[in-house]
């Protein structure tokens, strides 16, 4: 549900940022809706410390170990991404850019089985393969140069810089999502902020800029990096990914309900395959005996989830009124069967 509602939102962002282009420069947009994300997400914890919650008895705060990984998504995620794709839209119309931010979904799959060793079934390459020919199909250009549109090329730039992003965020799923998307956002921000002062673009108008922070906490970050933050810490950066295979549909719609422009023949070409892809995507089930070696972690967890039977100590949190809590606890081996993805407990290898 977290990764579909991440989709959702993650739909509206192309077709809601296309609104606000002519208000900013490039440079400026891209820093306010980075803003938007990460202090939105410092306010919601703000929010919830005020109210008397002890996050740290709910989640695992990041470390100094995770501070490499905490670098790379701001870079990749928080300033390469967005910058990239605000350059990128103004020469696309709004509904072929939603579906060709598919994209995103078959470069973090191959990131993470390449890089990562994420496992991936056959049904998951050949939705990857009609979500790639759609792409082809969508960036096509006969009237441009190498006929390839370099604004729908600089949309799967960013897909890819996101792919990143998602990978490396899975090292960081099972710590506190609203601290590491408060440092992204604010993170990412700041440095693009600086990068347009010294570009020399002019600040937007106040409505402009308070409408980016929203659409950037809404659909760039914020709540959408929390919700896939949970996602990559329930069912891995692969099968996470794969579920944003929808969220052009959402933005296809969105883009439709905003623009009276109508898109190209090859949209509609492109729409069935990349449907197809989208349904063999989030259809796909694994399940097979597997081992869990000993090991020691903390991270946000309940106990009636088969992995966490372990004993209390007298310092450790009390449960949620969800029954969750966060703490440092041991896993003991086991050897069992039931269907699972690659989260944090599930990271196994899958030779033969």
């Amino acid at each position: 549900m977290c990764a579909l509602l991440t989709a959702i939102l993650i739909g509206g962002s192309a077709p809601f940022t296309k609104l606000l282009i002519d208000g900013a420069g490039p440079l400026a947009l891209a820093a306010l809706v980075s803003l938007g994300s990460g202090s939105g997400a410092l306010l919601f914890s703000l929010f919830g410390t005020a109210s008397g919650t002890r996050r740290s008895n709910m989640e695992a705060p990041p470390g100094r170990n995770d501070i490499p990984w905490l670098i790379g998504v701001t870079l990749f995620g928080g300033v390469l991404a967005p910058v990239t794709l605000i350059f990128s839209l103004p020469g696309t119309a709004a509904a072929t850019a939603a579906l060709l931010l598919n994209f995103e979904a078959v470069a973090t799959t191959l990131i993470a089985a390449a890089v990562v060793g994420e496992w991936v079934s056959r049904r998951v390459w050949v939705a990857l393969g009609c979500i790639t020919a759609s792409c082809i199909i969508l960036t096509y250009d006969p009237a441009a140069g190498l006929g390839l549109s370099l604004p729908a090329l600089g949309i799967l730039l960013t897909c890819l810089f996101w792919a990143v992003d998602n990978n490396l965020g899975q090292r960081l799923s099972a710590k506190d999502p609203l601290i590491v998307i408060s440092v992204k956002g604010i993170g990412s921000g700041t440095v693009t902020f600086l990068a347009a002062l010294a570009a020399g673009e002019a600040l937007p108008a106040p409505v402009t800029a308070a409408a980016a922070m929203i659409v950037g906490f809404l659909c760039y970050g914020g709540l959408t990096s929390i919700l896939f933050l949970l996602a990559l810490r329930g069912i891995g950066a692969a099968r996470a990914g794969s579920l944003l295979a929808v969220s052009p549909f959402f933005g296809v719609f969105f883009s439709l309900l905003l623009f009276a422009e109508l898109p190209t023949s090859a949209f509609y070409v492109a729409l069935p395959i990349m449907a197809l892809g989208a349904w063999l995507l989030i259809s796909e089930e694994h399940t097979h005996p597997h081992r869990h070696p000993k090991i020691v972690h903390e991270h946000r967890h309940r106990h009636d989830d088969l992995h966490h039977d372990h004993t209390h100590a007298a310092g450790d949190p009390p449960f949620s009124a969800s029954g969750e809590h966060s703490h440092m606890h041991a896993h003991t081996e086991i050897f069992h069967e039931h269907p699972h993805q690659p989260d944090i407990h599930h990271r196994h290898s899958h030779r033969r």
